[in-house]
C-alpha cells in the first residue's frame, strides 16, 4: 500500500499489520493549500485539453450537443441517440470503429459513499505516481479533493471480485461475525456461498461496505486503492459517418438497468451517467477517444452487403449505410429486428426512405407486434431466394453485431439453412463455405452480453 502523511481519517482506524501490497501507483498527503477549480464535468479540467492525438491517457473533451430518447416512453427500456461535438479534435473514424467513454460516478452514488465511509468530501489530497509503468489519473487535477477522487476514480459501484474479500477480511479485527464471514468468503469452500451473496444479485462495493460497518470503519483511507478499482472506459458503435456528421460523432446507447433479488434495481455506470446529462441546461463535457472496432467492411462500391443488426446492434450499419450513399452504391440489404414498430424501430425515419428509392433493401422483424414472436432469423428465412442470390451470385458480405445470447446463433442457423434448402449443400459443404466466409472476411460478428 502507498505510503501516507495525514491522509483523510475514518473513526477507529486500527493500526493494521501483514496488510497486501498491490503495488499502488499513489501516494497520498494533505494539503492546505486553495481547492482547485470545481470540475463535476461541466467545464473542461486543467488535465484535459484538445488534442489532435486523443487516446485513453489524452482524451478529448466532447461536448454533448444532444442526449435523445429515442424509445417511446411507454416503452421498458430507455435507449438514447447521443450526439457529441468533436470539431478540432482531429479524430477520425469509419464504419466498425468505437467511441471510447470515460465514464463517472453519479453524484447521489458519490454523496452515499462519502457518507458510509465518513470521508469528507472536500478534503484536498495530492496524489504522487510511485510506479513509472502506472501514470497518474488525467481526470484528477492536482490537488484534488475526496469528492473529485470518489467521483472520476473509484469503481465503488461494480460488482467485487474475490480479492476485494481477501482485502477487507484484513481489516475485519473488532467484530468477529464480520470477520468469520469474510473469511468464509476467501475460501474454496465458501465460493458458493459468495456467489449467492455477490455475484448472482450483482451486489455492488459500496452495497458490500454497508453490509460490514465494523470492517468498514476500519479502512485506513490508503488502502481504498486496493480494494477499489478504477473505473474504466466503455466503448460504443459509433452510429455516424464523418460525411453525414462533420464535426459530429453519435452513439445509440441504452440504458443498462434491471432487478435482481435485491430491493434498489441494478444500473450501469456509464449509461445512467451519460443519460444524466443535460446538455439544454449549460455545456456537458465527455471525455472520449477513438478505438478500432471488430469490424471491417469492405470499401468497394460495388461489394454487397448484407446486415443484421437486432436493436442497438444496427448502430454500425448506420454509419456503414451513411458512408455507402457517398459512393451511390446500392448493395446494401439490412435486417433489423426490436419489439414493436412504433416503440423500438430505430432509424426508420432515415432507413424507410432509403428503401423507398432502391438504395436499401430493408426487412424488419417486430418480436411483439403480432400473436406470435418474429425475430430476424425468420426474415431470413422469408427472404432465403433473395439471401441465397447475394451469397451465390453477388458474393455478399454477412455482418451479424448485437447481443451475444441466442442471436447469432440463431441467425447463423438461419443462414445455413438457406444455403442447404436453396443451394442445395450437404451439411459438410455448409461447413466449408463457412469456413471460407469467415477465412476471407466475409463473415464478421460482433457481439456483447
Amino acid at each position: 500500500t502507498p505510503q501516507v502523511e495525514n491522509t483523510p481519517q475514518v473513526e477507529n482506524t486500527p493500526q493494521v499489520e501483514n496488510t497486501p501490497n498491490k503495488g499502488s501507483w499513489v501516494s497520498l498527503e494533505q494539503v492546505t493549500s486553495s481547492p482547485p477549480p470545481q470540475w463535476e464535468g461541466f467545464d473542461t479540467p486543467p488535465q484535459w485539453v484538445e488534442s489532435d492525438t486523443s487516446s485513453r491517457w489524452h482524451p478529448f473533451l466532447a461536448r454533448v450537443v444532444t442526449n435523445r430518447r429515442v424509445t417511446s416512453e411507454m416503452h421498458f427500456q430507455d435507449v438514447r441517440l447521443i450526439e457529441f461535438d468533436v470539431q478540432g479534435s482531429g479524430m477520425r473514424h469509419t464504419a466498425g470503429d468505437v467511441l471510447m467513454v470515460q465514464p463517472q460516478n453519479l453524484p447521489s452514488d458519490v454523496d452515499e459513499f462519502l457518507s458510509v465511509m465518513l470521508l469528507n468530501a472536500e478534503q484536498l489530497i495530492l496524489l504522487e505516481q510511485s510506479d513509472p509503468d502506472v501514470p497518474l489519473p488525467l481526470a484528477l487535477p492536482q490537488p484534488c479533493t475526496v469528492r473529485q477522487l470518489v467521483t472520476h476514480h473509484l469503481d465503488f459501484m461494480s460488482v467485487p471480485r474475490r480479492s476485494f474479500f481477501e482485502i477487507l477480511a484484513m481489516f475485519a479485527t473488532s467484530d468477529e461475525m464480520e470477520r468469520d464471514k469474510l473469511n468464509e468468503f476467501t475460501t474454496p469452500e465458501g465460493q458458493e456461498d459468495l456467489y449467492a451473496y455477490c455475484n448472482r444479485p450483482r451486489r455492488t462495493i459500496l452495497e458490500v461496505l454497508c453490509d460490514f460497518p465494523s470492517t468498514r470503519a476500519s479502512i485506513p483511507f490508503p488502502f481504498l486503492f486496493d480494494l477499489i478499482p478504477s473505473i474504466q472506459p466503455r466503448a460504443f458503435s459509433i452510429a455516424s459517418s464523418m460525411e453525414a456528421h462533420p464535426g459530429r460523432i453519435e452513439i445509440l446507447m441504452a440504458v443498462v438497468k434491471y432487478q435482481t433479488k435485491l430491493r434498489k434495481p441494478r444500473k450501469g455506470v456509464c449509461s445512467s451517467w451519460l443519460a444524466s446529462l443535460t446538455p439544454e441546461q449549460g455545456p456537458v463535457y465527455v471525455p472520449v477517444w477513438i478505438s478500432p472496432g471488430t469490424l471491417r467492411f469492405p470499401r468497394e462500391p460495388e461489394k454487397s452487403v448484407i446486415m443484421i443488426g437486432p436493436g442497438t446492434g444496427c448502430a454500425p450499419f448506420r454509419t456503414y449505410v451513411e458512408e455507402r450513399l457517398q459512393q451511390k452504391s446500392k448493395g446494401n440489404m439490412i435486417f433489423f429486428g426490436c419489439r414493436s414498430e412504433h416503440a423500438d424501430f430505430f432509424f426508420a425515419d432515415e432507413w424507410l426512405p432509403l428503401e423507398s428509392e432502391g438504395s436499401l433493401r430493408l426487412f424488419a422483424a417486430f418480436s411483439r407486434d403480432q400473436g406470435n414472436k418474429v425475430y430476424v432469423q425468420h426474415k431470413i428465412t422469408e427472404q432465403g431466394e433473395l439471401v441465397w442470390k447475394w451469397l451465390s451470385e453477388m458474393q455478399a458480405y454477412v455482418f451479424i453485431a448485437g447481443n451475444a445470447k441466442q442471436m447469432p446463433k440463431g441467425v447463423q442457423d438461419s443462414l445455413k439453412e438457406v444455403c442447404t434448402k436453396l443451394g442445395g449443400m450437404s451439411e459438410q459443404e455448409v461447413g466449408q463455405f463457412w469456413k471460407m466466409l469467415e477465412s476471407s472476411g466475409r463473415l464478421q460478428l460482433e457481439t456483447w452480453a
